[in-house]
């Protein structure tokens, strides 16, 4: 039987010269091997820990504190979540007040990514669940995730975390003694790591301070952070200081109620919509990596000009500063708010009265009742000493994630970053990058080096030479890309032209959607490649409520794109191609140094 399936098997085989199937092949090889990226190095050394972590602190049981304590269950370790509320979810968990001081949605909140680009790389949505969902829809699928990977029993509810201190034997260790707070008894345990998962939305940003004349208002002054539903602000006249996604949402909730709300803003912003051409999810026509090339090589006024195409900001108010950096929000309502006068755009304050508010253009409003601001938050890690504390900022932290400075790499700080997409992707990933530095899996540059990098870069910022990164939000699939790299698990994209290309179509120029960073290499997940191949059937399942008869015009273009697709392909490729690989191999063949190694090394860098 073998003999026969040899004889088959030759029968179909293509008539090569031995030498050209030994290249062939050979070639093969070789891809496969650099296709892990460096995934395929860590592979080799899986078996063998470098380390004795096995105890993990979590601090915080919200949407990095869950995806941290999956992470550390898919590597074997033992994590034991500390939260101080009595349920999961953090923000995304509503409540009426925010007595405890705790951040959390306002009732109105609808997300802002849509599920398919927002949801764990390897637990997508239910197919009937809406694109954009309300948060208890969100909270829902929290829920779920939680319970399909049973991560509710590792999580101590109503435990405040009062200090993380570095043990007498940490440079050998690397062990943290945690101290807890529950019911007024304090607990000690030592961990072999840490991760802080306690996010960006921890102490209200008020800068009264930056305000003159503020403490001449006496009218009603709070945060966003204290807003919940608008009903207390029946017939108010209103200013919201601050044009961030927060601020936008209650101004136009607001004009629902108020008799006027006037959104104050300093720099301006692009509005985008939940629904881009053809009605489709926005992130899912931006987010693609196709995109992300062109953006790179195109200057930022031509992404801004096709934001500008819906409607002029100019004309509205809404326009970015010259100088400004540009800053994009999600608001499916402000123009028409703006258009019907429900809301009026107005430039940054001034000074104020006891019942008004002067602006910087020298207008002033009389009679206002309230002010909100929806001017941020500030992190704050209160469980730590301060030596520890000022390694732990954006400016500090290697890649978000590791402070400088310790012996030992024992310490994670998951989701201090804002992202152009899903901060959850984002999280998630740091945590699968966290888990396996603890294990000696991946490694980080030593201490030292990385402490001389970041004060570099502080000397720098102080001198006005670079821009201070506090305030950036990261490119989404840079940022990905980044962090999976690390780990061993970015998608090779020629690769997969090569060996599986409906796939690498769907990855390149399809939604960069999280499942990409479960296709090979360490998590690499089977049912990645078929989610990938389905998001668009579960992006219209909930818009299909009314069922249609199929029209002629709609049959005609399905069959002239399923006939034009190889071709398209084709094109991309040379295209992309001709803009990367063939300059680089021209010029070194002009050097006359071109290697088979060069061509491969060449491809694997590619994204």
């Amino acid at each position: 039987m073998l003999a026969r399936a040899e004889q088959r098997s030759d029968h179909f085989r293509p008539s090569l010269s031995g030498r050209a199937v030994q290249v062939f092949f050979l070639v093969k090889a070789v891809l496969f091997l650099v296709g892990s990226n460096t995934g395929v190095l860590l592979n080799s050394r899986e078996s063998i820990e470098h380390t004795m972590v096995k105890k993990v602190a979590v601090i915080g049981a919200g949407v990095s504190g869950l995806s941290s304590i999956k992470c550390c269950l898919d590597e074997d370790l033992e994590p034991t979540c500390f939260e101080k509320s009595d349920d999961f979810g953090g923000l995304w968990k509503f409540a009426e007040t925010s007595k405890d001081g705790m951040t959390r949605v306002y009732r109105s909140l609808v997300t802002n990514v849509c599920k398919e680009m927002s949801s764990y790389s390897d637990f997508p949505y239910q197919e009937d669940y809406p694109n954009f969902m309300e948060h208890k829809k969100f909270w829902e699928y929290l829920r779920e995730f939680a319970e399909h990977f049973d991560l509710l029993k590792y999580i101590q509810f109503k435990s405040t975390v009062r200090s993380v201190t570095q043990r007498p034997d940490f440079s050998e260790t690397g062990q943290w003694d945690v101290v807890t707070e529950t019911d007024g008894k304090q607990h000690r345990a030592v961990f072999d790591a840490v991760m802080v998962c306690s996010g960006h939305f921890v102490s209200p940003r008020l800068p009264l301070e930056s305000f003159p004349g503020i403490h001449k208002f006496k009218g009603q002054i709070l945060h966003s952070q204290e807003y919940k539903i608008p009903d207390a602000f029946q017939d108010k006249r209103i200013v919201v200081v601050g044009l961030g996604n927060s601020g936008a949402d209650i101004a136009v909730e607001l004009s629902r109620r108020a008799a006027q709300v006037f959104l104050s803003t300093r720099s301006g912003a692009w509005v985008l919509s939940r629904s881009s051409r053809g009605g489709y999810p926005y992130n899912m026509m931006l987010t693609r990596r196709c995109n992300n090339f062109t953006a790179r090589i195109l200057p930022s006024c031509f992404t801004n000009w096709r934001t500008q195409k819906r409607f002029n900001h100019e004309n509205y108010g809404l326009s970015v500063v010259k100088g400004k950096e540009s800053k994009f929000i999600v608001n499916d309502e402000l123009p028409s708010c703006i258009l019907c006068g429900k809301v009026t755009m107005k430039t940054s304050i001034k000074d104020f009265t006891e019942s008004s508010v002067i602006f910087e253009d020298g207008t002033t409003e009389v009679n206002i009742d309230v002010l909100i601001f929806s001017t941020g938050y500030e992190f704050s890690f209160p469980f730590f000493e301060e030596h520890l504390k000022s390694l732990c900022t954006k400016n500090m932290l290697y890649k978000r994630v590791f402070p400088p400075n310790l012996e030992r790499t024992t310490l994670a700080i998951i989701g201090l970053i804002t992202l152009t997409g899903s901060v959850l992707a984002g999280t998630e990933l740091q945590a699968r990058w966290a888990t396996r530095v603890f294990k000696g899996l991946c490694n980080i540059p030593p201490s030292q080096k990385l402490m001389a990098e970041a004060t570099k870069k502080e000397q720098l910022i102080k001198r006005g030479v670079i821009k201070d990164p506090r305030e950036d939000v990261l490119d989404f699939i840079s940022y990905m890309d980044e962090i999976a790299q690390c780990i061993g698990s970015k998608p090779n994209i020629p690769l997969l032209f090569l060996t599986d290309p409906r796939l690498a179509w769907e990855v390149y120029f399809g939604p960069c959607s999280p499942y990409q960073y479960r296709l090979m290499g360490p998590g690499k997940w089977d049912g990645a490649r078929n989610v990938i191949m389905t998001q668009w059937d579960r992006t219209i399942k909930p818009l299909k409520t009314r069922t249609l008869p199929k029209s002629p015009e709609t049959a005609t273009l399905s069959r002239s794109l399923k006939v034009w697709v190889v071709p398209l392909l084709l094109a991309s490729l040379i295209l992309f191609y001709k803009s990367s690989l063939f300059p680089k191999l021209l010029q070194d063949k002009l050097q006359g140094r071109v290697f088979p190694s060069r061509i491969l090394w060449y491809i694997n860098q590619n994204p």
